[in-house]
């Protein structure tokens, strides 16, 4: 089970990283409930996690600099950086329309057009 790796998690990196453990512990039923969503909705909701994949991108862009010879060129960097990654906020979600449905099962009369 899902508490059972926990628990070996914390075996292994307690000593290192003891906050951790514990604060999954502190909020082991809201991590959880993304488990209590059918396969598809799951799919959908960690894909789309536009936050990291904005600052995956930031990383990217600036994992192979050691330094930059001045703050305009870092911020010209993330400038770019930002407007490359927002022309992908508005393509297609994946299976947007399956996880939809699936919304509007599990949250009846909630959704709109399916009611």
């Amino acid at each position: 089970s899902g508490h059972e790796a926990l628990e070996e998690f914390g075996k292994k990196w307690n000593n290192k990283y003891p906050m951790i453990q514990a604060s999954w512990e502190r909020n082991w039923n809201n991590l959880t409930e993304f488990f209590n969503y059918p396969k598809d909705i799951r799919r959908t909701i960690y894909t789309t996690n536009a936050i990291e994949s904005l600052n995956f991108s930031l990383r990217k862009v600036t994992r192979n600099k050691s330094s930059f010879p001045d703050d305009d060129s870092i911020y010209k960097v993330m400038y770019l950086a930002i407007k490359n990654a927002s022309v992908r906020w508005t393509m297609p979600i994946k299976d947007w329309g399956l996880a939809v449905n699936q919304f509007a099962i599990l949250f009846d009369g909630r959704v709109p057009g399916f009611n």
